[in-house]
């Protein structure tokens, strides 16, 4: 998989076919069997933990849930990671916070607790505190889970505009087909832990392959069985005649 830098990248497929495991394997919480994931040419190595807490440095993290600190103020929230990893004086974050806030419209909201807020919101706040030390890769696990239609879509132009102006990689994880294909400018499908499809969203909207079809139209017959699989009812039932 490559993530070319200044674009938009989704990695897509149903639950359980290991999309946020290629996120843990990016920031180096999982450590692969076989392979390698490298960012910028450096190889990511979770036993090397000087090294990896350099690297991850240099990525930005929106988690599903936003993870904010609920004691904290927004203002706080997008702070942190300045404060944790930079020597930069008070004044200088405090003007760095409101210019990061104000990107996702909320810097008027700066005095608030993540509970004083919406669920789009929230997640605005946690998308400014990804943002705030210009990563060169962001990665979004399900940015859109959760949110209303217009929230989905703040998100979504927010994701490509601020990829666009920091000139980052941005990963997109997601089962929103409509948001995430309006952004991205390469699709990866994932089944099973493989790759059984990418290209660019109007390749994979006319795309043929069965799973692309049953994924992209939402259809409920097709590679990805409604039932688990095991023995059919009839068998557990004593239903079947013995041959």
């Amino acid at each position: 998989m490559d993530f070319p830098r200044g674009k938009v990248v989704a990695v897509m497929g149903g639950s359980g076919s290991g999309k946020t495991t290629i996120l843990r394997l990016i920031g180096g919480q999982l450590q692969p069997n076989q392979g390698q994931v490298s960012i910028g040419g450096e190889a990511v190595d979770a036993t090397n933990l000087p090294a990896l807490y350099r690297l991850r440095r240099r990525m930005g993290m929106l988690f599903q849930h936003g993870a904010l600190f609920t004691d904290m103020s927004v203002f706080d929230n997008v702070a942190f990671p300045m404060r944790e990893h930079t020597d930069l004086p008070e004044s200088l974050i405090r003007d760095l916070v409101l210019m990061k806030l104000q990107a996702v419209g909320l810097r008027n909201a700066a005095q608030l607790k993540p509970a004083e807020v919406s669920g789009g919101m929230a997640r605005r706040v946690a998308l400014a505190r990804a943002i705030a030390l210009d990563p060169q890769l962001i990665m979004y696990d399900e940015p859109f889970a959760g949110l209303d239609p217009i929230s989905m879509g703040v998100t979504a132009n927010l994701i490509k505009k601020l990829n666009d102006v920091l000139g980052s990689t941005s990963i997109l994880v997601s089962h929103d087909v409509h948001e995430s294909f309006s952004i991205a400018d390469h699709v990866y499908f994932l089944s099973q832990g493989k790759i059984v499809a990418h290209g660019t969203p109007a390749e994979m909207s006319a795309s043929s392959d069965p799973y692309v079809k049953q994924f992209v139209n939402a259809e409920v017959d097709g590679p990805v069985p409604f039932h688990y699989p095991g023995k059919s009812l009839a068998d557990d039932l004593g239903l079947r005649t013995p041959a």
